[in-house]
């Protein structure tokens, strides 16, 4: 994977965590469900990891295109 892959995959990843956070927050405004906020802080814990792998995937693409 090139590190321009990489990028726009953590881009969608970040874009996929906001949308999450602002279902977390509206729940925290009213009457959420407890069991969902847990659920949506499972998966903000997912997408994180995610976006950090796609990161470290960009950076070491980055680095063999220079050594190149």
């Amino acid at each position: 994977m090139s590190t321009d892959e990489s990028l726009t995959r953590a881009e969608e990843l970040l874009a996929r965590t906001e949308a999450v956070r602002a279902e977390l927050e509206q729940l925290s405004e009213g009457e959420g469900s407890p069991e969902r906020a847990i659920e949506l802080l499972g998966e903000l814990s997912e997408l994180a990891k995610a976006v950090e792998e796609e990161l470290t995937r960009a950076q070491r693409a980055a680095e063999a295109d220079a050594q190149s």
